[in-house]
């Protein structure tokens, strides 16, 4: 009887850990975007659907703003990000992101 209360309530958990954003899938989508994120010109197709599957991952506050933690955590780590490139990535794309995408973004705000 307990192992079937501790399954019951460890599947749901471990399901919602798996639909969890972590910052490797943040990056992980955007990694095709380094060029175009570095050094501007066109934007490729892989980096436009990486952008679309971040988003569609991104759908609650709380993804959101650890989406938006990552990003800031993945513009230091990856050198020669343009600002200016990654603000504008999403509208590159056709994709609505609801927040400013900055270094200096509160991301404890984003909604």
């Amino acid at each position: 009887m307990v192992a079937v209360v501790v399954l019951v309530v460890s599947v749901p958990n471990a399901a919602a850990q798996a639909d969890s954003l972590t910052c490797g899938r943040v990056q992980g989508s955007l990694l095709s975007c380094l060029g175009y994120l570095r050094r501007g010109g066109p934007v490729s197709a892989p980096c436009c659907n990486g952008v679309r599957s971040l988003n569609g991952l991104a759908r609650t506050t709380p993804d959101r703003q650890v989406a938006c933690r990552c990003l800031q955590k993945a513009a230091v780590s990856f050198s020669g990000i343009n600002p200016g490139f990654a603000q504008s990535l999403p509208s590159k794309c056709n994709v609505y992101v609801p927040y400013k995408i900055s270094p200096s973004t509160d991301c404890s705000r984003v909604k």
